[in-house]
């Protein structure tokens, strides 16, 4: 069945052998923007003749192998090659107006020849031989991309796709998952009937703003009993999961499962610590006896002691009988010079001194990082630390507690820094070595800042919901403030790259060309808004530090200047307050004094006058 304008005659050619398309004047001008050869059995792009204008062109279901005669085609916007046999995307890089280009079901085994094509809304690559997703990155505009049905393992190289709000991935052989937090407008991810197992291979996703619509049904990690409640807690704001509504109850509940999945994980690792074989336990214990004894001789032998030796068999056996005591020793030491010590007991990793930091870099079992809920720091500066949070966050994703003991927290700013971890249930400052806690605000700037964690307890306090308040009226107002009125330029400068690509992508006003529904970019911007008054107390990295000081300095002088000069003027007008009866008395009694004679008065006025006219 062919639509009005869609007759046409084919010849063909004796100088080569593409057949030749013709139509007639009365289908030229019925329909002189739109073609449709679909069903024609055509092994071969025939050549166009006089159809310059076309902006639809449709190949679907015939046979072609290759994409010839197309170039002259200057305001082509929508290409439909779907169901052939083209195996390269070859002869489409000349349609600079293209704006949808439907090639699924093919025989495709690389995306390329897309460098001109920086106008594409839609590419439909599905059913194809794709195994790497590449050559995309200058597709500043694409909106929808749909690679289902392909040979992918990995999905990355997503940098540049700043306008992407969905992209369909089903059917693949994909097992990890990167980049996705770089796509600023993403929405919708399907992911279904792949290999992903696990969802520390879908890490990126807890870091998407944007992202509401998630599918991974037919994977394995979804045949998992705490599939949905991981789901939910990986992608805080999703609305649907495998196409079906998420109710804040279900969101609700989901948090409560994984606390319960979590404390079953550790008390069941607990259990497997303590049941030790007997020759494990005997050569660990002489190992850390050992290690007692080389540290406590150390101490004695700079420490003036009358008796050393009996200190060195007191201290050993007083801590000796608590191990056994105890039934056995978790203790495992990771790293051990003379300036730092790394150990695991148990749950808690230990950290001692800068060069402790290493101990996070060695190859971690899935198991072990597993265990671990609590990190403890000492001695260690905490700028030194801040760098090494998005590592903690990736490798130990049942992290809950952190505990920071004479690291220097001096600032409030610094407290920021730990809204890079990606959940925490329980957050420790010591006053010993972190002159922050004797500041009045620092608890409550700590509620407000890590607002998404929901903090169970802070130095082993409660935190109430009368806290949460009073933290949002005291530095609520203040963030709205900074995000309203703090320019544009400024804002990209202070927030990190997930969140300056998402507020970049609305103050440029390009989410009604992503075809974004008002509602959406409402809710959007409401999303964003709340987490900019937020993101704007961060902590930024000693690079930037080092290369913004002789600005800061700058600053910091002016602001002295303006905060001086308020100074004065605020002395002054007390100054004025205090001496403004006795002047306004003094002003009155002259006035009355001066109009006592009337006639003399109204005389030296109309002299006054007079003068002032000449």
């Amino acid at each position: 069945v062919t639509g009005p304008g869609d007759a046409i005659s084919l010849s063909e050619n004796s100088s080569s052998s593409f057949p030749i398309a013709f139509r007639s004047r009365d289908d030229c001008a019925l329909s002189p923007e739109r073609l449709d050869l679909d069903r024609r059995g055509l092994e071969e792009c025939p050549l166009l003749e006089g159809m310059g204008r076309l902006r639809l062109l449709n190949f679907q279901h015939n046979l072609i192998t290759h994409i010839h005669n197309l170039s002259h085609l200057r305001h082509l916007a929508f290409l439909d090659l779907y169901d052939n046999h083209i195996s390269q995307m070859s002869g489409i890089s000349a349609l600079a107006s293209l704006r949808v280009l439907m090639l699924g079901k093919n025989r495709i085994q690389r995306i390329c020849s897309l460098d001109n094509l920086t106008k594409l809304d839609v590419l439909d690559l599905h059913g194809n031989q794709i195994s790497q997703i590449e050559n995309l990155s200058h597709l500043s505009e694409l909106r929808v991309l749909n690679l289902a049905g392909n040979c992918i393992s990995r999905v990355d190289n997503l940098q540049g796709l700043d306008s992407l709000t969905e992209i369909n991935l089903r059917r693949n052989c994909i097992s990890t998952v990167t980049e996705v937090d770089q796509l600023p407008c993403l929405q919708r991810l399907f992911l279904s009937c792949n290999s992903i197992t696990s969802f520390d291979e879908l890490a990126c996703l807890g870091e998407s703003c944007s992202l509401y619509e998630l599918t991974l049904d037919g994977n394995p990690v979804a045949l998992e009993t705490w599939y949905k409640q991981a789901a939910l807690r990986c992608v805080l704001q999703l609305r649907q999961l495998d196409m079906k509504r998420v109710t804040e109850e279900e969101r609700r509940m989901a948090c409560v499962t994984a606390r319960k999945e979590d404390e079953k994980k550790r008390e069941s690792h607990k259990q497997a610590m303590h049941k030790v074989p007997d020759f494990p336990y005997v050569d660990s214990l002489s190992i850390f006896v050992f290690n007692i004894l080389y540290y406590t001789v150390t101490i004695a032998d700079i420490l003036p002691c009358p008796h050393p030796q009996v200190c060195v068999l007191t201290v050993c056996f007083s801590v000796c009988s608590r191990l056994l005591e105890a039934g056995g020793v978790n203790l495992q030491s990771l790293s051990l010079s003379d300036s730092h010590l790394a150990e695991l007991d148990g749950e808690t990793l230990r950290l001692f001194g800068l060069g402790a930091l290493e101990a996070l870099e060695r190859g971690w079992g899935v198991q072990t990082a597993g265990a671990v809920t609590v990190i403890a720091f000492r001695y260690i500066h905490f700028d030194a630390i801040v760098p090494t949070l998005p590592r903690i966050r990736v490798k130990f994703p049942n992290l809950s507690h952190l505990i920071f003991l004479e690291t220097n927290v001096s600032r409030l700013p610094q407290l920021a820094a730990l809204a890079q971890v990606r959940r925490l249930d329980q957050l420790t400052i010591h006053p010993e070595g972190n002159p922050v806690v004797s500041l009045s605000l620092w608890r409550s700037f700590l509620i407000y800042r890590l607002h998404h964690f929901n903090l169970h307890k802070i130095n082993n306090l409660e935190v109430t919901m009368n806290d949460m308040i009073s933290a949002e009226r005291l530095f609520g107002t203040l963030g709205h403030i900074a995000a309203t009125e703090t320019p544009r330029c400024r804002l990209l400068v202070l927030l990190e790259e997930s969140r300056k690509r998402q507020l970049q992508f609305l103050l440029e006003g390009r989410g009604r060309r992503a075809g974004l529904s008002p509602e959406e970019l409402r809710d959007n911007g409401k999303l964003l808004g709340e987490g900019l008054s937020r993101a704007l107390f961060n902590y930024p990295s000693r690079d930037y530090l080092f290369h913004h000081k002789e600005i800061w300095d700058q600053d910091r002088l002016y602001i002295q200047a303006q905060v001086q000069r308020a100074s004065d003027t605020n002395l002054k007008r007390e100054s004025l307050y205090k001496l403004w009866p006795a002047m306004f008395m003094e002003m009155v009694r002259d006035c009355v004094l001066e109009m006592r004679d009337r006639p003399a008065f109204r005389q030296a006025c109309l002299n006054r006058l007079s003068t002032q006219g000449k």
